[in-house]
């Protein structure tokens, strides 16, 4: 992609979210509850710094579940076949997302505290 316009590569990029989205019920799934998230952020209204970290948060997240999906795919064709070894590679990807959906839910949990506290 190297010497390619700034628009083009950014239609790679917007081709490859659609792919996501449409092949990958775990990317659709955690657009779901980043969603949500919107809505409670619009909902409780915290302040300027809720909003940059859940956006972050939310961004990790995702940017983690396309790394996975696209590493599980490259796998998949250089090693159809089943292996004990790819298995171990392929949990330990699902496991980076996990972690950070959890650390989202953390963050989450934290704003919605924060917000009963101002409220209060």
């Amino acid at each position: 992609m190297k010497g390619r316009p700034l628009r083009e590569r950014l239609g790679f990029a917007v081709a490859g979210l659609r792919t996501a989205l449409r092949r990958e019920a775990s990317f659709r799934s955690h657009l779901g509850f980043a969603a949500g998230a919107l809505v409670a952020l619009i909902v409780l209204r915290p302040s300027p710094v809720w909003w940059a970290l859940v956006g972050v948060t939310i961004a990790i997240v995702l940017a983690l579940e396309l790394v996975n999906s696209a590493l599980e795919g490259v796998i998949d064709l250089l090693h159809p076949a089943r292996h004990p070894e790819i298995g171990v590679i392929k949990d330990m990807l699902a496991g980076a997302v996990l972690v950070a959906a959890i650390a989202a839910l953390g963050v989450a949990a934290a704003m919605v505290v924060d917000a009963i506290r101002a409220a209060g």
